[in-house]
């Protein structure tokens, strides 16, 4: 088994997006801040503090765009057509569909 930062991020944001876990993972990162038990102990001087600044600085980015999206969401905002997904004429072309994808090593 592979380990990697990009792992740990995706299996964070999947959690954190998911509506049944969301406030287990707020409140269960909450307490891993304030806990003194860490995974590399805070005694250490900036090391120590590295994996806190790590998961708060992930948890208020996601958080952050969560939000943003419901917010958008409920205004109704979508986003403006770009000249990539436009034909010449200026209308929207519905046969197009954006995908991300990710890489599987």
């Amino acid at each position: 088994m592979k380990f990697s930062i990009q792992s740990v991020y995706e299996w964070y944001r999947g959690l954190i997006r998911n509506p049944k876990y969301r406030w287990w993972v707020l409140i269960g990162t909450l307490v891993y801040f304030v806990s003194p038990i860490d995974v590399i102990p805070d005694i250490f001087p900036i090391v120590g503090e590295l994996d806190d600044v790590f998961l708060l600085t992930l948890l208020v980015s996601e958080f952050s765009q969560m939000l943003i999206e419901g917010f958008k969401a409920r205004k109704g905002v979508t986003e403006t057509p770009t000249a990539a997904n436009t034909s010449e004429e200026g209308t929207q072309d519905k046969g197009t569909i954006d995908v991300d994808a990710v890489s599987v090593k």
